[in-house]
């Protein structure tokens, strides 16, 4: 397994999503060894063999540059030794040249985005395993347009030429793989994400997180939170503006901005530059206690998302109770129907529909309820068995 981060250190979805489906793979019966391209303990991870690509300790605020928008992969530098992120995946590459010569009894490597194709290339190259591409989201989904890095766009391409199997988060996302790539549709298996809500039980929400939250509502305000990356892919100057527009209709709202990224002091000055300043906060980028927490004193979640492959953190949301509004351009809404949605530049559609829960405390617990049901009948093990199957049909074994 080719991955580029897991928890406790990783910066988005992408490594929960890894971490939770190779532990239901592993509960499953199957044997992972899982790379990731720095060195760091991974307590929770005691399931699989965790092995680091380079000496390098872990960015958790940056993803290491992975998900930074605004520059080149040639250009993100993220240590003090001067390294890109291409230096970076070099690096990566060249471990596991050398870790399959050694070892090379696998029946698959199964590669997580852009970040690591290259390496599951390599290794098919080198031993003639078959290769599964894993794509949580493609370069047009987080330069959020059709353009983006050419080198990323390069390096997918070459990735989804050469798997022999394509795992897609959504059908968003296959979609994208067919119509920008050129791939043949049934090369390409749709496997949602999932939740673990065992993990999430062991919890009590600490209300002196956000005293002050919790002090405007019991004044009546409803808050509205989003918890994500700061990047362009995300849509949250949209979403800004959004808020920006349902105040001037209702001013009992209250915006939470749970992360941190390249937008930050721009989100910030926009905030300023429409007045609402005094209405919206900032938490900086967190995790553990205070992620949670940010869910648990929300009454409304926003994913703004201009394109979201899938989207776990709606998930999370819809776990803490959270009646959600999400993008149309958005793959969670594939699994949760009893959501509102828009398209993510409609700032006026999301405005009348922030207003509309915040007015209704009988809309806001119908949708609660109803979305409660639908996620969950989601879970990592169904997600693990179609994983199971698809490896069987592409295995060695099955291809030889």
């Amino acid at each position: 397994m080719l991955g580029w981060e897991l928890p406790p250190h990783n910066s988005g979805g992408l490594g929960v999503a890894c971490f939770e489906m190779s532990k239901a793979l592993a509960i499953k019966g199957a044997e992972i060894d899982f790379v990731v391209p720095y060195k760091a303990e991974h307590p929770e991870a005691h399931f699989m063999r965790v092995h680091a690509a380079t000496t390098l300790s872990p960015l958790h605020r940056l993803g290491m540059g992975a998900y930074d928008s605004t520059t080149s992969v040639d250009d993100r530098e993220f240590s003090s030794k001067g390294l890109t992120m291409r230096d970076v995946q070099k690096r990566y590459v060249e471990f596991v040249e050398t870790h399959v010569e050694t070892n090379s009894d696998y029946d698959a490597v199964h590669a997580h985005d852009w970040l690591t194709m290259e390496a599951g290339v390599r290794i098919k190259e080198l031993t003639g395993m078959p290769l599964i591409v894993h794509v949580h989201a493609t370069e047009f989904d987080r330069s959020a347009s059709d353009s983006g890095d050419p080198i990323v766009h390069e390096i997918e391409q070459q990735g989804l030429m050469m798997a022999d199997r394509i795992i897609a988060v959504s059908q968003l996302t296959k979609n994208i793989i067919v119509q920008r790539y050129n791939i043949p549709a049934d090369m390409i298996e749709v496997i949602h994400n999932a939740i673990d809500v065992e993990a999430l039980l062991d919890y009590d929400y600490d209300m002196t997180t956000y005293r002050y939250l919790e002090h405007l509502k019991e004044q009546g305000y409803t808050v509205v939170a989003t918890l994500t990356r700061f990047t362009v892919q995300k849509g949250l100057s949209h979403l800004m503006r959004a808020a920006g527009r349902a105040l001037d209709k209702y001013d009992k709202l209250v915006f939470l901005f749970a992360g941190d990224g390249e937008q930050r002091d721009e989100l910030l000055a926009l905030s300023a530059e429409l007045g609402i300043s005094d209405k919206v906060f900032f938490t900086g980028f967190v995790r553990g206690k205070k992620w949670r927490d940010a869910y648990s004193v929300a009454d409304i979640f926003v994913m703004s998302s201009v394109s979201e492959p899938f989207g776990i953190t709606a998930l999370e949301a819809a776990h803490h109770d959270n009646a959600i509004i999400l993008t149309k351009q958005s793959g969670v809404s594939e699994v949760l129907s009893s959501v509102f949605t828009y398209d993510f530049w409609d700032i006026d559609a999301l405005a009348d529909r922030l207003i509309a829960l915040a007015h209704s405390d009988a809309l806001k617990t119908t949708m609660v309820e109803n979305i409660r049901e639908e996620y969950a009948r989601l879970s990592w093990h169904n997600v693990a068995e179609k994983c199971m199957s698809l490896y069987a049909r592409t295995s060695r074994k099955a291809l030889s």
